[in-house]
């Protein structure tokens, strides 16, 4: 069955993806310029693939490439900071899956909260962020602070503190 076998290679390929990205995200921030430059082609090389996959697929859900390759989807949306267009429409589709229970609205939250950021407005859920001050993290600016909590438990995210903790 062509479909099957499309979408087998369709995992395959968005794993793999999700791979490289992960090798060389530790070269995202680099003092090296040549290094940052190799991990923005490589996101950018990425999010074009995204963009087609989503223009022939659709939001590829677990249903459709399996639990690995659909987070290995919303990772490379994730990361395709200088693609707005790849990420809104990640977003949008995204959104669809989730709204028919077809993907998770964790990573639909960091999704969101990661477009927000990189549209220069507020995020919802903390998700993002932008820097340390005295050995803490500090997250972009959020719609609502005193609601973070709040709204990251109704997404399946855990308190802000508990997160950053991790950053450490």
């Amino acid at each position: 069955m062509r479909v099957a076998h499309d979408t087998a290679a369709l995992a395959v390929e968005l794993t793999d993806m999700a791979a490289a990205d992960h090798r060389t995200a530790v070269h995202a921030n680099s003092d090296d310029p040549a290094e940052q430059l190799a991990w923005r082609r490589l996101t950018a090389r990425h999010g074009d693939r995204l963009g087609e996959i989503m223009a022939e697929y659709g939001w590829p859900t677990a249903e459709l490439v399996g639990e690995e390759a659909a987070h290995a989807a919303w990772l490379i949306a994730q990361h395709a900071d200088r693609q707005l267009d790849i990420q809104r429409r990640a977003l949008q589709l995204m959104q669809q899956a989730v709204s028919g229970g077809a993907a998770g609205p964790r990573e639909l939250a960091f999704l969101r909260d990661r477009t927000l950021v990189n549209e220069g407005r507020q995020q919802v859920y903390g998700t993002q962020i932008a820097g340390v001050k005295d050995g803490a993290p500090v997250p972009w600016p959020c719609e609502e602070p005193e609601r973070v909590d709040e709204l990251r438990a109704t997404v399946g995210i855990e308190p802000f503190d508990e997160y950053v903790a991790r950053f450490s």
